[in-house]
């Protein structure tokens, strides 16, 4: 498969089965042979999309002094600002070339998960930063529900499966910001190959070259979104959870040619993580005589801290 799939979503919500059933087989086909599709009919507006793009851009823009008074110690990079360079990919020695911010879940009713999550972080010097970044969250996680719908039933399992795991779930908006280049990069590029550690993940910004997902070939192929899609792949924790019938697939940015070096990239990944107990042990319907388990029981938050241990953003 050498193209992204493109589906839409409102097949799925429309009240028309055989729409619905559609979307699932596309969907389900695209995430078990490439890991990736271009998502159509999310829950995102133009104007919230503009109103983002203003905001991280804003703050994007501000003194390094002033960005890195939000670059909260002791929380591994959860929340506010983590300054350029500072992450790298899983056995990757050079930092990538990129700055980011870190919006989180506003836990509604649930005290124990308020106090088990850092807290989200203000930025004084942009009055509509927060509330934008919220709104934004609010909207991708809602469309990250109804992906989750449609892979449960082609799982086998009950629609509303995810729904109870991903309710109040440790997910993470990040915009970020791949600077200009200056000089000659020394082994270090925009994103170094990796896969994620979540269940999916959305992306905005995949509407020019860098994106690249390698596909089961081996070979690097550009994953170009159209302007009204987002980009949605499965994570580590779904491949693992259905016993690698959905494949977590690996992915990078590369850095422009030198011509395009002088030019900001801004990206903005959504990675929809569910509660911490959630149990990621593989699904019994995922495990037959031709695909025997093939992962350790574990639940979310274990493998989350093992993770972010591998990355460096914890210790």
């Amino acid at each position: 498969m050498n193209k992204i799939p493109s589906v839409d979503l409102r097949d799925f919500l429309s009240d028309n089965k055989d729409q619905k059933q559609k979307f699932i087989n596309e969907i389900g086909n695209a995430y078990e042979t490439i890991g990736f599709v271009a998502l159509k009919g999310h829950f995102l507006d133009d104007t919230l999309v503009e109103n983002l793009y203003t905001e991280i851009k804003n703050f994007f823009e501000l003194p390094v002094a002033t960005k890195q008074k939000y670059e909260i110690p002791g929380i591994g990079g959860q929340r506010g600002y983590v300054s350029f360079g500072k992450e790298s990919a899983k056995g990757k020695k050079e930092g990538d070339l990129k700055e980011f911010w870190h919006f989180g879940q506003y836990v509604e009713n649930n005290p124990s998960l308020e106090k088990e999550y850092p807290e989200n972080v203000t930025v004084n010097e942009l009055a509509e930063f927060n509330k934008v970044g919220k709104q934004t969250y609010k909207m991708l996680e809602k469309t990250a529900k109804y992906v989750l719908r449609s892979l449960a039933l082609h799982l086998g399992l009950k629609e509303e499966y995810f729904d109870e795991y991903i309710l109040n779930g440790n997910s993470i908006l990040r915009p970020i910001h791949y600077p200009p280049i200056t000089e000659e990069p020394k082994g270090a590029v925009r994103a170094a190959a990796h896969g994620d550690i979540n269940l999916i993940t959305l992306l905005m910004g995949s509407h020019g070259k860098g994106l690249q997902v390698q596909n089961h070939k081996g070979e690097w192929i550009d994953a170009i979104a159209q302007p009204d899609e987002i980009m949605i792949n499965v994570g580590d924790m779904l491949s693992r959870h259905s016993n690698n019938k959905l494949k977590s697939t690996i992915h990078r940015v590369v850095n422009p040619p030198k011509e395009s070096w002088g030019t900001s990239r801004y990206s903005i990944p959504f990675f929809m993580h569910p509660i911490s107990d959630m149990k990621l042990d593989v699904l019994e319907n995922c495990i037959d005589d031709k695909n025997p388990k093939q992962f350790e029981d574990i639940s979310a938050g274990e493998f989350l801290n093992e993770r972010l241990r591998e990355l460096g953003l914890i210790k």
